[in-house]
């Protein structure tokens, strides 16, 4: 079998997988159809454009970023790429058998061995991954199956909406979306003095960090508590690369006096992640008056690319923020 390589895939063997993608797919190279399940499609918008798409795909392959999505919302692919082993830890159980049923078809997106995703006969391929290795493989691609693909730059939920609407699994997506709105206006209500007169701040540090340097984080699931909670925490101007991309040493951890509140990472049994640990080892973390006064919050954050693991965040924050000393 072989894989896409970018760079090293000649003209023969593309043609060669092209050939067997028409074939297995049931396309043709006149231009008609595929035959689709149950023969009725409707029209999916992505950043690929407007694709047609089977209403109700029973062979959906995920690509990138769009595997645990679909299972979240309860989907079954039938070939899927590598999602890394930490990734897969967050997850529940059945989401891990599901995604473990599937064909492997690869390590990443770029790498996807086409000959073994013709041969699955998918009706439906969905993908997120950088647009720049996307345009390479567009057309093998479409000609195994309809292809949506998203690039990185879209927000979570209107992925999330994608996917569902593509994929058939709206039933999913329409509970969980309930239940995060939910949450969302039972917090607000609930912690309404505290968001509004509370400077919080996030903090982070990854296994890539450079060791005794950390991060003011602005992305990830804070997102979720600056965009729709509406809490106070430092954020990059619009047009500005990400405050969490510039490391910071410990140091600098004294500036963090400053905040009312200071969130950072724990997994999921409340211990800090395993980059972070150094951090609250340092004297001046433990010197910090949000630290030594309760106020530095322990979070969980699972993932930000589905309402799942949103919820989970939610769920973490919810049962931190209640623990925080009455407000004076």
């Amino acid at each position: 079998m072989s894989t896409t390589s970018l760079g090293r895939r000649g003209a023969a063997l593309a043609a060669a997988v092209l050939s067997a993608a028409l074939v297995l797919s049931g396309c043709s190279s006149n231009g008609e159809e595929p035959a689709a399940s149950g023969g009725q499609l409707h029209t999916i918008t992505a950043d690929n454009g407007s694709v047609e798409v089977p209403v109700a795909p029973t062979r959906v392959v995920t690509i990138g970023n769009t595997t645990l999505p679909f299972i979240d919302m309860g989907g079954e692919p039938v070939g899927v790429t590598d999602v890394s082993d930490s990734e897969l830890s967050l997850i529940p159980a059945e989401q891990k058998a599901t995604f473990e049923a599937a064909t492997n078809l690869g390590t990443s997106a770029d790498q996807v061995d086409m000959e073994k995703l013709a041969s699955l006969k998918p009706d439906l391929i969905l993908a997120q991954f950088p647009a720049s290795e996307f345009e390479p493989l567009e057309k093998e691609l479409e000609a195994i199956a309809p292809t949506v693909f998203w690039g990185l730059d879209v927000e979570w939920k209107e992925l999330a909406d994608g996917v569902a609407e593509a994929g058939n699994v709206t039933d999913g997506l329409t509970e969980q979306k309930t239940a995060f709105e939910d949450k969302i206006a039972t917090m607000k209500q609930t912690y309404a003095d505290i968001i509004a007169n509370t400077k919080f701040v996030n903090v982070d540090r990854w296994a890539s960090s450079d060791p005794g340097t950390f991060s003011v984080a602005d992305f990830g699931c804070v997102e979720i508590a600056q965009g729709d909670l509406g809490m106070d925490f430092p954020q990059a101007a619009e047009g500005e690369d990400p405050l969490g991309w510039t490391s910071l040493p410990f140091e600098q951890l004294a500036e963090l006096s400053q905040y009312d509140v200071i969130t950072y990472p724990v997994d999921a049994e409340g211990n800090p992640t395993e980059p972070f640990a150094p951090v609250v080892e340092t004297n001046t973390w433990q010197a910090l008056p949000a630290v030594n006064s309760g106020r530095a919050l322990g979070l969980f954050c699972p993932g930000n690319n589905s309402y799942g693991p949103v919820l989970q965040y939610l769920d973490s924050l919810d049962a931190a923020l209640a623990t925080l000393p009455a407000t004076e």
